[in-house]
């Protein structure tokens, strides 16, 4: 991947040395060499098969819980109560245990109602559950026993969630519940978005109102520059890590979050190919502007509705990207203050590439714009409308 000169030369041949030739599912595939452990976002239906249960405490643990046995059917097809991290969460004989100087953010397990698990990947699962009454979304990370490196790595990155979870106060960040320790298992737990994903959102036939979508797009706006106000690098944003709660946005998906002044040793590859900045793509030293990036990418996906780069595979988006400066196509008829924006956003040098304090001033403006002049537009298509721009 080096070129003659010592340049770094990224080629299609190099992405599939990664065994990535398959076309990838752009709700879960992630490039993380530990980062996310998988999709955390708390209304997605990701119905990945990944194995995942290593312990063998884990394996051959399936007791029944008094009031946590549940009929429902997970994407395995086995009752929850067989469900081998669910019961070490909540093995009565282990007392739950929090963070040093967190005491008041200690969950306790037993308060929990689980009900279905709605995603996993190669660590851990995501429920859908009750705490205190309260709808939620529950994370249980398992504690690796082969292998004590990457042990120890997660038990830094539980540290440093729920540190980060319980600094932020921001309507459009999602809200943090507790958290908690197992000998087994580790436990996360945020608000349960009821409205789903954007990305669910954007997938149904009935294009977004304009205005609707520039209003999700400064709730996103200002969810991100909150966040880049603490030095935190989200690098994974993108439709299915934005939640929609009560008709606003708000940002999940913290498992691949990191402290910015931490730069040293950042996993260059965390993420999603089609939201990705092409630094990240290039293992380049990056910064808070890859999150802007993707922020071009996810407003283009509110104008239109449709996945970025929907006719490629997610490697074949990302060489497109890098080698040809490849973009996703803008709608003739979509207004020239948002194509700015995007433009911006997306461009392939981070120093051009605004600050979220600039792009909410900027969409502020938008949306005056907008209202006095674009109406109820809707958009449908990339490139090739049908029809272009549909007024109510």
């Amino acid at each position: 991947m080096a070129g003659h000169d010592g340049a770094f030369i990224f080629t299609e041949h190099d992405y599939y040395r990664l065994g990535e030739a398959s076309d990838m599912s752009v709700d879960s595939q992630h490039t993380s060499n530990g980062g996310s452990m998988y999709n955390s976002s708390v209304a997605s239906n990701n119905n990945s098969r990944t194995t995942m249960l290593m312990h063998h405490d884990l394996k051959t643990k399936t007791n029944t819980l008094a009031g946590h046995s549940v009929v429902h059917k997970n994407s395995g097809g086995h009752s929850l109560s067989e469900d081998a991290l669910l019961s070490a969460l909540l093995d009565p004989r282990y007392p739950a245990e929090g963070l040093e100087g967190y005491d008041e953010w200690t969950l306790d397990p037993l308060r929990l109602v689980m009900g279905a698990a709605f995603a996993q990947g190669a660590f851990g699962r995501l429920y859908r559950g009750t705490y205190n009454g309260e709808d939620v979304a529950v994370k249980i990370l398992e504690r690796p026993e082969s292998n004590i490196e990457r042990a120890l790595a997660m038990e830094q990155q539980f540290a440093q969630e729920v540190m980060m979870l319980a600094t932020l106060r921001h309507e459009n960040v999602v809200r943090f519940l507790g958290a908690c320790r197992k000998p087994l298992v580790w436990c996360i737990v945020t608000e349960y978005a009821k409205g789903g994903s954007l990305r669910g959102t954007l997938s149904r036939k009935r294009p977004m109102p304009l205005r609707l979508a520039v209003k999700h797009a400064l709730d996103i706006a200002r969810g991100m520059e909150y966040l880049h106000s603490f030095s935190i690098i989200h690098r994974d944003l993108k439709s299915d890590n934005l939640l929609i709660v009560d008709k606003s946005i708000k940002i999940a998906d913290f498992g691949v979050a990191r402290i910015e002044v931490q730069t040293e040793g950042m996993t260059p590859e965390t993420g999603t190919y089609r939201w990705m900045a092409p630094e990240m793509i290039l293992h380049r030293a990056y910064n808070h502007k890859v999150d802007v990036y993707s922020f071009g990418i996810v407003l283009w996906e509110l104008v239109t509705g449709n996945i970025p780069f929907q006719n490629m595979t997610a490697v074949q988006a990302a060489f497109a990207v890098v080698n040809r400066g490849v973009r996703p196509d803008i709608p003739p008829d979509c207004p020239s203050v948002l194509i700015s924006i995007m433009t911006r956003c997306w461009d392939t040098n981070p120093e051009v590439r605004p600050s979220f304090s600039e792009v909410v001033q900027l969409l502020e403006q938008a949306q005056l714009t907008i209202m006095q002049s674009v109406g109820t537009a809707r958009f449908r298509g990339c490139g090739c409308l049908s029809p272009p721009l549909t007024i109510d």
